[in-house]
Formats: C-alpha cells, structure tokens, sequence
C-alpha cells in the first residue's frame, strides 16, 4: 500500500516540531535537567483541584453545551473584564475550547480560503505556520531583532502586506523570546490593520505573565476590537497544562463559525476541567500573583546569569522564557543545544525550531524550581569554560 497517495500532500509536507527530537533524547537520560518544556513547575492549586474533584463526586459526568457551561462562559468574561479591561458577551462572543491551540485552529480555519496569506512574526511558538499550511494559507513570516527586543514594527508590518494578506497573528507575550507590545507599540499597528483590512489572532495565553507593565491587548484600542479574535486559556496562567482548557473571545458572528467547527469536531471541551477552570476565574487571582512573583525572580536569576557568562540576553517582559545569543560560542543553535544535552545533560531548545530569526539564539524556560536552575547554570559555565578553552575568568 502507498500511503503516499493517501495521506493529505499538506499533511505530509508539514515538518515535525523542532522541539521533539530534544525531549526524545531527554527520556532516556538520567540526571538530565529540561529548561525545555513551556509548562509551570507549579502544580494546579488545591482549590481548583478540589472542585474537579467535586464534580466528580457529585456525577457531573455528561456533556456540556457545545460552547461551554453557561456558568463558566460567565465567569470568563468577568475575568477578562477584571484583569484586562476587556468586555464580551459570555453569551455569544466566547467559545471553551480544549486549551488554547484548538482556539488557534479554529479561528484561522474559518477564515482562511486557499493561498490566503497569514502574517506571522517570528520567532514565535511553532503552531501557527503548520496551522495555516494546513488550512490551505500561506505562511508569511517576519523576522523580528533582538536590538528591538523583538517587537513588530509598522515598517515590518508594511513590507510583509500583500494584496493576498487577511490576517496577522499577534503572539505576545512570547514565546520563545518574552518579548512584549505596549499599548504604544500596538497603537503604531492600528492604521496598517484597518487600511489593508486585516482581522488579528491574538495569541494571549501568557497575557498574565508580563513583568513591570500590565499586559494591554488590541482588542483594548478603539477600532481593534471588532477585528481582533482573542486566544487565552488556563495552562500558564493558572498551572492547569493537563486540564486542557482555553477559550476565545471574538465578534459574535467569528464565535458562532467557529463553534460550529468545535461542535461538529469536538462537541465540548472535557466537563470535569470546566468546573475546576470555573473555580479558577472565580478565586484564581491570588494564585496568579504568587506564581508571577516567583516567576519574576528566577527571570531577573537567569538572565543576569546568562549575561554574566557572555550569553547576551535582553531582559524578557513577558512569558516565561528567556532567548540568549549563542553566536558568541562559535556554535549554530541546533549544535549548541545537541552538545550541551549530550555533555551537561541539559536541555534548551534552539532558537531554529521558533521559524526565521532563530539562529542563534537558544530558549531556554524558567518555570523550573531554582535549585534546577542554579543546577543548569552551573553545567552551563562549566560547559562554556570547556568550550572556550578553559578560560577561568567567567
């Protein structure tokens, strides 16, 4: 049988994650530390926990609606409007999805039509190009710089558009490089957006995790709210990864399309993690503060570091990453993160894997304990005096 001539050609011709080969060789390594994997180190708090639990106990066991439980619809918009300034009718604007990368699937399939062209700055999280490939679009990527701390410009917006161009993905705070947009950076979008009539994905999944400045959205700035689906969920927010819950908010007439998809693909998102993701918007605020703040400090620990060792690492304002320059080892991302498992047994991922504009650059995750990271530095400078020669003087 040649499953060649089964097998979708669009399905084949996506490339696996570049961040898998790394953890296939982390499984079978002893005494092997990850600052790969972007999942909290902190366990899903009790209160959430319990009322999984609960509902449990009490037989909640059936399916929901296909959009999600009235109550937990409600409770959403209520946090939004809470921490964001961010205002949806949890009626009819706002779909439960199963975690945020079903959301991301949803929105750019019912709006993608074939060779549509989706803007997406990199490096950015590995999903959004297959995403698109796989809805018949076309990825058109725009690399962002360090020296601009990896924000999108107007001037890159510009050059990217073409007459073919219906959406831009947002994905900030970042992943892989923490970077960030203020509402300035956002502002100096806007036009470009409303005059190439542009709709926005934007990925916020990490909006709670912004350090120094609250996260602004560009469903917040006038005119972008009819044009912005907004994309968020529990797993980095709450420490809720296995729960499997996000949301997206949007225009009404996007929610119903894509609930359709859901309905027809999903039906609803697991019942069991809708009456703990429930609790968590109810009472998860003070849960949010205690993990940012231990989040903060081991950001400010790695990236002074990092910058100590003479890997260049711009302060991330965001997420839970930082993203430092490897150029100066003489090594390309994908060699330095190979020897540094094979020899130290650690594990970061190359900035390759995150599309163009990655060389050079590695991730590496601090939502580990700070003895796994001082444990990760101190392999890194003795992997790093090795590599140099022995220079002592780091």
């Amino acid at each position: 049988m040649n499953y060649e001539t089964v097998l979708n050609s669009r399905i084949q011709n996506v490339k696996p994650s570049g961040i898998r080969k790394f953890f296939d060789i982390l499984e079978e390594m002893q005494d092997a530390i990850s600052l790969g994997i972007g999942e909290p180190d902190f366990v899903t708090p009790w209160h959430i926990r319990d009322a999984g639990i609960y509902s449990l106990e009490r037989g909640y066991t059936k399916y929901t609606s296909n959009a999600g439980m009235l109550q937990l619809r409600r409770e959403i918009a209520g946090y939004l409007n809470r921490r964001f300034d961010l205002r949806y009718d949890y009626k009819n604007q706002i779909l439960v999805t199963v975690g945020g990368s079903e959301a991301l699937d949803l929105a750019l399939r019912v709006m993608l039509e074939p060779w549509d062209e989706v803007i997406i700055p990199t490096p950015s999280f590995v999903c959004y190009g297959p995403l698109t490939e796989m809805c018949g679009g076309v990825p058109v990527y725009v690399e962002l710089k360090a020296d601009n701390q990896f924000r999108l410009t107007p001037e890159q917006l510009e050059r990217a558009i073409t007459p073919k161009s219906k959406v831009l993905v947002l994905p900030f705070p970042s992943n892989p490089t923490g970077g960030i947009m203020s509402r300035p950076d956002l502002e100096a979008l806007a036009p470009l957006i409303e005059k190439h009539d542009l709709m926005v994905v934007s990925d916020e999944i990490y909006a709670e995790l912004t350090y120094g400045q609250r996260h602004v959205s560009l469903a917040n700035l006038t005119g972008m709210y009819p044009r912005t689906i907004v994309v968020n969920g529990f797993s980095k927010s709450h420490a809720m990864t296995g729960w499997r819950m996000g949301y997206v908010c949007g225009p009404k007439e996007m929610i119903a399309a894509m609930t359709k998809l859901h309905q027809f693909g999903i039906m609803s998102a697991p019942t069991t993690s809708q009456y703990a993701a429930i609790e968590a918007m109810r009472s998860g605020d003070k849960d949010i503060e205690h993990m940012r703040e231990e989040y903060d400090g081991r950001r400010r620990y790695l990236v002074e570091n990092l910058n100590r060792m003479g890997l260049t690492c711009f302060e991330p304002k965001g997420a839970f990453y930082v993203f430092p320059s490897v150029q100066s080892t003489g090594l390309t991302s994908e060699e330095f993160c190979e020897k540094f498992l094979l020899e130290e047994r650690v594990a970061v991922i190359p900035g390759t894997a995150f599309g163009p504009g990655g060389e050079g650059f590695v991730r590496a995750c601090y939502a580990s304990s700070m003895h796994d990271l001082a444990q990760a530095l101190s392999r890194m400078d003795h992997f790093l005096k090795r590599l140099r020669g022995g220079d002592d003087t780091l």
